[in-house]
């Protein structure tokens, strides 16, 4: 075994910040898919906002936009089920 000898490490984990907030956005695009690819997981699902940092009124706007973007097919409603 290791030795134990110092205390052991502790994880704090850092407040994370809206980066629409920071960057100063004030409406969310629908058009903007490469942005929006990234609150997105691998299922296609919407990530939630204590994985993404958003605040209340961005992830609101922002699954507006996702939708938006569902629906002119810009972006999936489902991940591409692969078969063997």
């Amino acid at each position: 075994m290791a030795d134990q000898s110092s205390s052991p490490r502790r994880y704090y984990a850092r407040p994370r910040v809206c980066y629409f907030c920071v960057e100063k956005i004030d409406k969310i695009d629908y058009k903007n898919v490469e942005l929006l690819r990234r609150y997105l997981t691998e299922d296609a699902k919407i990530k939630g906002r204590k994985q993404t940092g958003t605040c209340a009124k961005h992830q609101r706007q922002l699954a507006r936009a996702i939708k938006r973007a569902r629906i002119l097919a810009l972006l999936p409603f489902v991940a591409e089920v692969k078969v063997r």
